[in-house]
């Protein structure tokens, strides 16, 4: 699946990843490939993005809100700021 995380200020990341880990207004979800199409605002919280299956390349990192939009197999997350998390 195909990721690009974005502040007005910068890009994030841009890659292909295994899944994104964010936290929602409503709760937090996990997008995987194929998954359905999607717009969802999101809140406060911890985003991870998992690069491989095993989960043993991940990056984390502290957002304060934005949306997620998902179309095919293609993810964007436009957020308004983002602090990585070692």
């Amino acid at each position: 699946m195909n990721l690009e995380i974005l502040t007005p200020e910068h890009k994030v990341f841009s890659g292909k990843v295994y899944g994104i880990q964010l936290p929602g207004t409503n709760g937090s979800f996990e997008i995987l490939e194929k998954h359905a199409p999607m717009i969802a605002s999101l809140g406060k919280g911890r985003m991870k993005v998992i690069k491989e299956k095993n989960m043993s390349h991940n990056e984390s990192y502290d957002i304060t809100g934005g949306f997620v939009e998902i179309l095919g197999n293609d993810v964007s997350v436009l957020i308004e700021d983002a602090t990585a998390i070692d």
